[in-house]
């Protein structure tokens, strides 16, 4: 068994990629979520990860080379396999089976081939519109707004929707000319990537014709079972059950499965982990009701699960909670902070800094600048000079190598209504204060206003989160991959100090440094905290 990788649209505007760097070489072992390439796009070099396990059988766009969106970049499979049929294009729209999948008798083959014929999608004057993969950590994508309305003329290059990524919402153009004739996704409805997004060709185009045999030629090899199956257990009823009553996916699930046992394919198992899929609500449409990679792949949450449930108790107060389906960002979110947590060994370092000199070198700056600076870009621009000095802190696991980064390109969080977005402040150590107080500025009003492009979250080497503002004193971060360490940033507050053995008032703000073991050692980091310190309780020294 093997996958075909195929060149990924990392961008709203790319047309072809350029592979900057392979990180694996064929033959070596390859991981769901190992780094597999750097792709450079039309707008920045995105890392670019496998989605399978396996041996990487083939690489087919050469490092330095550049090749079209949805070109075969890579083969992973099985050792040994036979990956010809692949190359010469075989299987090139159906995704690959699993061997439970392929272990179909002849008969029911034939079927298949019957049941379901290559269709000639170029006879119909349209274009299939697919939803696009606008992030290279996007499954799928959620429709916010609608630019076109069916029957509107499009012209290539007009806006067509906006698209809610696990990232970001990002504008999408057309690329064609014609009439919209279908939207697949309504607005505020979500969908795999690669299913259909809209219909664009000549009015008058029958567009069912053209869905039926897109459907027939993406998932061919579905139609035979299913078609047997009704045709040995003259299951009609149950069928037209499900196109009349539309029962919920729950009960059709039990209705297949009637003995309890839910049957699916070892990959539908593992996809559906990954995605968070309670199998038992996911309706298979393999052999005798067998669940299968594409039923995962299409499977939608019931729209009744977002409501608010009730149960009145004694008194007249009733219990109650809503249960809200999870956006893409959040489930981003989720993936990458637990891959960080589990698979970096992380320690922290904690050290109290006295910012009283930072609060009158900040009082004075404003007082005479017209660009205000807050405590934040003091920080920004403290922990930019001090990896500067510490290059082993400005590093990155990748494996077989720790890359060691030249160039200091700081992330800083930003809070918005869906979870968290991290913009990069770019060779943050050459930057003034009221330089990079402006470029934060602008990021966080982009990032509210779900504005932000792949170019402005992608590169860092360092990440600081600051909760300060937010009343917090001290906290823990995890690692924002693929950094090294990140910087948990407290508030400022007043605390009893001793001064020239005297007892005192401060300003005393505490920071907290996550670091990955792997990488960054403990007297590393804490020589780097040193500098840092120094640089907030003197900032003559970072500004000069």
């Amino acid at each position: 068994m093997a996958e075909i990788v195929r060149m990924p649209k990392l961008s709203d505007t790319m047309t072809e990629g350029v592979v900057a760097a392979w990180h694996k070489k064929v033959g070596d072992s390859v991981s769901s979520g190992d780094l597999l390439a750097d792709i450079e796009t039309d707008k920045a070099t995105m890392e670019f990860e496998s989605f399978y396990d396996g041996v990487l059988l083939h690489i087919g766009v050469e490092q330095g080379k550049s090749a079209p969106v949805n070109e075969i970049l890579a083969i992973i499979g099985e050792a040994g396999t036979d990956i010809s049929s692949l190359l010469n294009g075989a299987g090139e729209n159906t995704p690959p089976e699993t061997k439970e999948e392929k272990s179909e008798s002849a008969s029911t083959q034939a079927e298949t081939k019957k049941a379901a014929p290559q269709v000639d999608l170029s006879k119909f004057n349209a274009e299939v519109v697919r939803m696009p993969k606008l992030s290279d950590t996007m499954t799928d994508g959620v429709v916010a707004a609608w630019h076109k309305e069916v029957g509107d003329t499009v012209a290539s290059g007009d806006l067509l929707a906006e698209i809610e990524t696990d990232k970001a919402t990002m504008e999408f153009e057309s690329f064609y000319d014609g009439v919209l004739l279908y939207i697949g996704v309504e607005q505020g409805s979500s969908a795999p990537v690669n299913s259909i997004l809209a219909i664009i060709g000549e009015k008058g185009t029958d567009v069912q014709a053209l869905i039926s045999a897109f459907d027939t030629k993406e998932s061919a090899p579905s139609a035979a079972p299913k078609a047997v199956e009704d045709k040995k257990s003259n299951a009609a009823p149950v069928q037209e059950k499900s196109e009349k009553s539309a029962p919920n996916v729950l009960e059709t699930a039990q209705e297949v499965n009637s003995n309890g046992r839910i049957i699916a394919s070892p990959l539908a198992k593992k996809m559906a982990e990954e995605r968070g899929i309670a199998l038992n609500a996911v309706k298979g449409t393999g052999e005798n009701g067998r669940i299968v990679r594409r039923d995962v792949e299409a499977y939608v949450p019931n729209a009744s699960s977002s409501a608010t449930q009730a149960t009145v108790v004694s008194g007249g107060f009733a219990e109650s909670y809503r249960d809200e389906n999870v956006s893409q960002m959040r489930k981003t979110i989720a993936r990458r902070l637990s891959e960080s947590k589990f698979t970096a060994p992380h320690f922290y370092l904690n050290v109290d800094i006295n910012m009283d000199n930072a609060i009158a070198a900040r009082k004075t700056i404003n007082a005479k600048g017209d660009a205000k600076v807050s405590f934040n870009d003091m920080v920004v621009l403290a922990a930019a000079k001090a990896l500067k000095k510490h290059p082993n802190v400005n590093s990155s696991w990748l494996g077989d190598v720790i890359r060691r980064n030249d160039h200091v390109h700081i992330g800083v969080a930003v809070a918005v209504e869906d979870g968290l977005l991290v913009p990069v402040v770019r060779f943050a150590d050459g930057k003034s204060l009221q330089q990079i107080g402006s470029e934060v500025k602008e990021f966080a009003q982009k990032a509210k206003d779900k504005k932000l492009q792949p170019a402005d979250w992608e590169g860092n080497t360092f990440t600081i989160s600051n909760l300060g503002m937010f009343g917090i004193d001290s906290f823990t971060a995890i690692i924002n991959t693929p950094d090294s360490c990140i910087l948990a940033v407290g508030g400022i507050k007043e605390m009893p100090v001793v001064k020239n053995g005297q007892l005192a008032v401060g300003n005393i703000m505490k920071v907290t440094l996550s670091c990955d073991h792997r990488v960054v050692d403990g007297a590393t980091g804490a020589t780097f905290l040193q500098t840092f310190k120094a640089y907030l309780e003197d900032p003559i020294l970072m500004i000069a």
